[in-house]
């Protein structure tokens, strides 16, 4: 019987309790016609109760011979009244026989019927029926439970939001599933106990769309518990754009993999909608790699004796660079092509070809193209199936995209991974490793220590870039955990990009950590670091607060509620303004407007100013005219030893071209903006065309200051007297592209603070990493040789390793770690280690060993029949 149901046999119950008093208050007034009458009521309405527990349990229910006697008894005493004439009717009497009568009833409806819960679940996307299965499973399997699996429709999105093309993938589940057609399944007749979702977005998505009569916020119209399942996995971290979704806001319960995930979801949402239980996903895979299937026998011929490697094409690695994307699909076929050892099993995203039609409509014939090369070569297996967990079981390893929760699947099997990065459409030639390797240097010329790929410092001891291995910054091998080194005070700190802690080296070791309050739980923490005598200050990206570290005293503050004035969203980027600093204070300026935060560092006090400018549209960059690029003259004044200051700063636009001469101390400024013909912006890597950062840094010169390009196609000179703006032409080496794909910077390079003697400047070249001593006033320039071991670097690449936070452990492609070497089992770094992999993957789920499925089932359940 439903619960529902029971408690209406329940309340039918109660109504005769309530009518045997009625019929005791009756006889007490002699009133007998009116108790008769109310004794046929009694009478009728357990008929009907017998009706309706018949119905549902059977002629076998213990309560209907209960029932049966009770009707007798009735009768019998309607009849002694009828027959009674003036007699006297002891009332309590009879009203002690029907309610001993009705008490054997209530007994038995309570302990001898059984309430069965109806569950219903409603996929939408056959492949994503894992997410569901294994708590289908629990509930189907429960004797007290009615489950049904009712597939909705959904529909792609037309261009203009409307819902365009129907799909329906009910005959795709497998085939042990038995499936209810939607329109047989009337949610508001049948109003189940409890239903599972696992598409949160309601009409939210921009690409596809359930039926909208099946939205979160419909459903819960009907049901008692609404559970929202992710159809993703992940290896540890989540997209913001997971935050907030439509079905949050209506199901009573949200299922996340651990407790730490509850940080990624909107904090206004009560913690106890959230159960920390794992995922069905995790259930299904392990079940299925334990004891896996045979494949098709197509795929049998072309796996037989061969490494088949699972290849993920997915919607973020489209979306990042749809061009950088289809050319790193091309090179991967290239390098299975013709191979008799290896077998590529090619999986696209399901949504794949849609989001392509609806964003990134002028790149699909191209990738049509890839797939008819692909399919008509016969490159590998191409799998459009709907069950990706079975594909993943015949698998021995994956390839593709980190974004994407199918790597996390593959870590619980415990199966190598190895990430590709979608920019490398080439193997490496000679050297290409410092594409990698060097990543620019520091805008003071304080260039003994660099931070390397895999948070790895080197250091050269003589500051002539002359590199050797100094030690390993943290225990993961990606994540880009620190951005700079500071020396103060004798001692040199490392300070956190996407880590949330200040690192102390000494002795080629870390000799201590300053641990900072941790508010960020994936990448993103900081944007950069100063050093301001005995402070450091770190600039927060998403963190709440910047950090200032006081290194004499070890105490961290936290100056808080000024971030939105130097971070902003504009046009849905994160943008963080201009910083610098100047004659003791940090200066932060918006991106968007002309505010600009003032921070004393010796105390710590924040004050806001403003730039009087007009035609302004925040600025990228702060650039100091006097000793603003040499923080020893900042530690000498805060020392009092130096009185030497910096009067202006220039300000260089975020968006526009109106650079800006501002004096901070009087508020007099002074705006450039009438740029030579020709001047234009592309976005690099991908150079699209934009208003965006036309300039990176400027070099001061007597009578002129030249601005090197950021973002725009040319270097830029301002004549100091006149004020006028025109094109200037560099005498050094500048590249218009980056030397290839392992050599992708955001900017053809900036200048650098100069070497004593003959060479007042320096440049570095960013898109083929080479560092140049420039002397304006001769017109000479000499390279500086930046020199690393390569034997060195490779003994310390990591090879198969824990990645960060929120990719637990895999191998990454990178000059060292190629496709190539991973497909002949010739990588360099360690080995694949399974059950260290595995290990690694159980910080990422609770119930990792295959029961999150019942649990849930049986969490949900004892909630409902709490009621």
């Amino acid at each position: 019987m439903r619960r529902a149901q029971k408690k209406q046999a329940q309340d039918f119950a109660k109504l005769l309790a309530q009518a045997h008093d009625e019929i005791r208050k009756e006889i007490g007034k002699k009133n007998r016609a009116a108790a008769m009458d109310l004794l046929a009521q009694c009478q009728e309405g357990a008929v009907q109760l017998g009706n309706l527990i018949e119905k549902t349990e059977g002629e076998e229910a213990a309560t209907i011979p209960l029932l049966e006697s009770y009707c007798e008894l009735a009768y019998r005493i309607y009849e002694e009244i009828n027959g009674s004439g003036d007699e006297a009717i002891n009332e309590n009497r009879i009203y002690k026989k029907l309610r001993k009568a009705l008490l054997q009833i209530e007994n038995s409806i309570r302990n001898d019927i059984k309430v069965r819960l109806e569950v219903v679940f409603f996929p939408y996307k056959a492949s994503m029926w894992d997410s569901l299965e294994s708590v289908w499973m629990a509930a189907n399997g429960d004797p007290d439970c009615d489950a049904y699996v009712v597939p909705i429709p959904y529909y792609d999105r037309n261009r203009d939001g409307s819902l365009g093309v129907y799909h329906y993938e009910g005959g795709s589940l497998p085939e042990y599933v038995p499936i209810v057609y939607y329109e047989n399944y009337r949610l508001e007749e049948r109003r189940p106990d409890i239903a599972y979702i696992h598409n949160p977005y309601d009409q939210g998505n921009y690409v596809t769309s359930v039926e909208p009569g099946f939205y979160s916020s419909e459903i819960k119209k009907y049901v008692d518990k609404l559970v929202y399942i992710p159809y993703y996995t992940t290896t540890g971290g989540m997209s913001e754009g997971q935050e907030q979704c439509m079905a949050y806001y209506y199901a009573d319960y949200i299922v996340i993999q651990s407790a730490k995930y509850r940080k990624f979801f909107d904090s206004d949402l009560p913690d106890s909608k959230f159960l920390a239980l794992g995922s069905p996903k995790f259930d299904r895979i392990i079940r299925m790699c334990a004891s896996p299937g045979t494949p098709p026998e197509d795929w049998k011929k072309k796996m037989d004796g061969r490494k088949v490697c699972f290849y993920n094409t997915s919607i973020n690695g489209m979306l990042g660079d749809t061009p950088r994307f289809l050319k790193k699909m091309a090179y991967i076929f290239r390098c299975f092509q013709g191979r008799e050892d290896v077998c590529l099993m090619w999986r696209p995203h399901p949504l794949l070809e849609s989001t392509f039609d609806s964003l990134r409509p002028e790149y699909r014939h191209l990738y049509d193209k890839l797939k008819k090369l692909f399919l008509e070569q016969d490159l590998g297996i191409y799998d459009e199936t709907p069950d990706i967990t079975e594909t993943i079981s015949y698998c021995d390893a994956y390839i593709g995209d980190s974004a994407t929760s199918v790597t996390s699947l593959f870590g619980m099997a415990g199966k190598p991974l190895f990430i590709v990065n979608n920019s490398l459409d080439k193997a490496p030639g000679a050297e290409d490793w410092r594409g990698e390797i060097i990543r620019g240097f520091r805008t003071d010329g304080k260039d003994q220590w660099i931070i390397t790929q895999g948070n790895k410092l080197y250091h050269a001891p003589g500051n002539d870039y002359h590199y050797r291995y100094y030690c390993d910054l943290s225990a993961y091998a990606s994540g880009g955990y620190y951005s700079s080194t500071w020396e103060i005070g004798g001692k040199v700190y490392v300070c956190p990009a996407n880590a949330q802690e200040i690192l102390v080296v000494a002795g080629g070791r870390i000799e201590r950590r300053v641990s900072l309050e941790r508010c960020v739980e994936q990448g993103g923490a900081f944007a950069g670091a100063w050093g301001i005598g005995q402070y450091l200050f770190l600039i927060p990206l998403r963190y709440p607060a910047i950090v200032r570290y006081d290194t004499e005293k070890d105490r961290v503050d936290y100056i808080r509620g000024y971030n939105d004035v130097f971070i902003q969203i504009v046009e849905e980027k994160r943008r963080v303004g201009g910083s610098c600093v100047w004659n003791g204070f940090l200066m932060l300026a918006s991106p968007a407007d002309n505010r600009i935060l003032a921070i004393e560092a010796s105390t710590g006090k924040a004050g806001l100013l403003t730039a009087n400018v007009q035609n302004y549209e925040g600025c990228g960059g702060m650039i100091p005219e006097t000793g603003g690029r040499d923080s020893e003259k900042d530690e000498r004044r805060m020392r009092g030893k130096d009185a030497a200051v910096a009067q202006y700063i220039w300000l260089l636009p975020f968006s526009g071209t109106t650079i800006v001469r501002w004096n901070p101390e009087t508020g007099e400024s002074r705006e450039y903006g009438d740029m030579p013909a020709g001047f234009q912006c592309r976005e690099l890597p991908k150079r699209l065309e934009t208003r965006e950062r036309p300039f990176g840094q400027a070099m001061f010169r007597e009578k002129e200051v030249i601005f090197s390009p950021y973002w725009g196609n040319m270097f830029i000179c301002l004549d100091r007297e006149t004020g006028e703006l025109r094109e200037w032409k560099p005498f050094f080496p500048v590249l218009e592209k980056e030397k290839n794909e392992y050599f992708i910077f955001s900017c053809p390079g900036y200048f650098l603070p100069g070497a004593a003697g003959s060479w007042p400047e320096r440049w570095f070249s960013g898109f083929d990493r080479k560092l140049y001593d420039i002397n304006p006033d001769t017109g000479e320039y000499r390279e500086v040789e930046i020199v690393f071991d390569e034997e060195e670097l490779t003994a310390h690449a990591d090879g198969f390793r824990e990645g960060s936070d929120w990719m637990q452990y895999a191998c990454e492609e990178n000059a060292f770690q190629t496709l190539e070497d991973f497909l002949e089992g010739n990588l360099k770094g360690a080995s694949f280690d399974r059950e260290r992999q595995l290990r690694a993957y159980e910080k990422i789920a609770a119930n990792n060993d295959g029961t999150c499925g019942e649990k849930l089932h049986r969490f949900v359940c004892e909630k409902i029949r709490e009621r």
